[in-house]
């Protein structure tokens, strides 16, 4: 039977297509807006598989404000210490990442092992608490642009109508494709990966298991076990030009070749994938009302940890941009500054993810992400003579002030004033305002607005220029 056209278009203020956590934290970010957002996703559910399954402290603290951090430390851990095995025996142990203290201004400095499948979940509850909707079994088979909104239609014959759509929908973006929107990359490793998630017998699961290659024209296997569930992730590389079994007697097979496990010591597969690293960026990240965000946009090796943490922060970074323009009356040009500020972020993120993979680049501070910023960006305004160590553009540190933890004082959709040292300007009622006394050790002292991402939009020793800026997001 055909499908159906005359079905009128569904209509809201925003179209997520995709539910993996670019998608999802998207709709959580918008929906505590007030911003009407539908996510929609091709298959019948969350997508399997443990994937992304290291959240880095950036991304924890994105987690903090946006009400899940709880819940992601209780459904993950730390990573294990890694061990190097070789004839069956353990012959060193290896640490996956550069150790970093805990400050006050960093309570997070490690990354946190979260199943991507798990993340999902929590993110999708989230979304649902807060009144957000996921329309699963929605395949993308076209998109129009006019003047005043897109319309997106489904294979099933419905359409929706948005006044603004991000495509999140993975590295093969239908979206991306039905835009032209090409990507430019390279083959990270010519060599076939398998990564699956299993159950195994033998291994104990206090270590990330590492079996070095043989010499024999195989290459590693690494057996990690997954935080916060029964199941181990698999992860072997093969010969260049090699098929990838990703049954279970295939998995079972390489496991048994490469350590000292038996087959049957590997119970049950499940899920199992097998890709090729690759690093790929999408020329452009915006066609007029359509964005791309995640995997979408730029496509990276899994080494590191950088790709599921680059998409949550895509749509962390879009989320309030959208809200401004749709909620507060901010000028359409505010969303200019999404490709503008996520593009150089996700180029640099592609090549700290290749290097880690080609082993040029240890996992440590880079990795971690606190020091990303905006420094470049147009939004930015640092209006001080004399600068600190926090400048406008930098990510806001924690810290107390004035008898209030800082983050604390961030968690929610608003601007945050802070003001060190110095008077404290009269601002709209949407901006909160934190007042302390004399300087304060990150910060310094001056005016320090923080946008609703957690970055040093605009800073100042006095107010000369603040409502001007706050004017440009509709705040009055």
């Amino acid at each position: 039977m055909a499908a159906r056209t005359d079905v009128p278009a569904v209509r809201t203020d925003v179209l997520i297509v995709g539910a993996g956590p670019t998608g999802l934290t998207l709709g959580i970010d918008l929906a505590r807006r007030g911003v009407e957002a539908l996510v929609v996703e091709r298959a019948d559910a969350l997508l399997p598989g443990s994937r992304g399954k290291g959240i880095q402290p950036r991304t924890r603290e994105v987690f903090d404000d946006l009400g899940v951090l709880d819940a992601i430390h209780a459904a993950g851990g730390s990573y294990p210490v890694g061990m190097i095995w070789q004839d069956g025996k353990r012959v060193g142990e290896h640490q996956m990442f550069d150790p970093a203290e805990v400050t006050e201004d960093s309570p997070y400095t490690e990354p946190w092992m979260v199943p991507q499948w798990r993340t999902q979940e929590i993110l999708f509850g989230r979304l649902e608490e807060l009144g957000g909707k996921v329309a699963f079994g929605r395949e993308v088979v076209g998109v129009t642009q006019d003047e005043d909104g897109v319309t997106v239609r489904f294979a099933a014959g419905e359409s929706v109508r948005a006044p603004y759509v991000v495509a999140a929908d993975g590295g093969r973006s239908a979206l991306r494709r039905s835009l032209g929107i090409g990507m430019t990359g390279e083959t990270v490793d010519p060599s076939p990966m398998l990564v699956a998630d299993v159950r195994i017998t033998g291994l104990d699961r206090d270590n990330w298991h590492i079996f070095p290659p043989s010499g024999e024209g195989d290459g590693f296997l690494a057996i990690c076990p997954l935080a916060g569930t029964e199941d181990f992730q698999v992860v072997a590389q093969f010969a260049e030009g090699a098929s990838v079994d990703v049954s279970l007697e295939g998995i079972r097979k390489v496991v048994a070749a490469r350590s000292h496990l038996a087959p049957e010591d590997v119970t049950e597969v499940r899920w199992a994938s097998d890709f090729r690293p690759r690093a790929a960026l999408a020329d452009r990240f915006r066609d007029r009302r359509v964005f791309l965000a995640g995997d979408a946009a730029h496509v990276h090796s899994p080494a590191g940890g950088q790709g599921l943490n680059t998409s949550v922060q895509d749509a962390y970074n879009l989320g309030w941009k959208l809200g401004a323009v749709l909620r507060d009356g901010a000028d359409e040009a505010l969303l200019g500054t999404y490709e503008e500020e996520r593009r150089a972020i996700a180029a640099d993120m592609l090549g700290l993810s290749t290097s880690v993979h080609r082993g040029e680049v240890r996992r440590g501070e880079a990795t971690r992400q606190l020091g990303l910023g905006y420094r470049e960006s147009s939004l930015t305004e640092e209006t001080r003579d004399a600068v600190g160590a926090v400048r406008a553009g930098d990510r806001a540190p924690d810290g107390v002030l004035g008898g209030v933890r800082l983050f604390d004082a961030f968690r929610g959709p608003h601007w945050t004033l802070v003001a060190v040292g110095v008077q404290a300007a009269e601002v709209p009622e949407a901006v909160r305002v934190i007042r302390g006394g004399p300087a304060q050790g990150t910060y310094g002292s001056g005016l320090f607005l923080v946008r609703p991402d957690g970055y040093v939009g605009w800073a100042g020793d006095q107010a000369a220029g603040l409502m001007g800026y706050l004017a440009r997001f509709g705040l009055r």
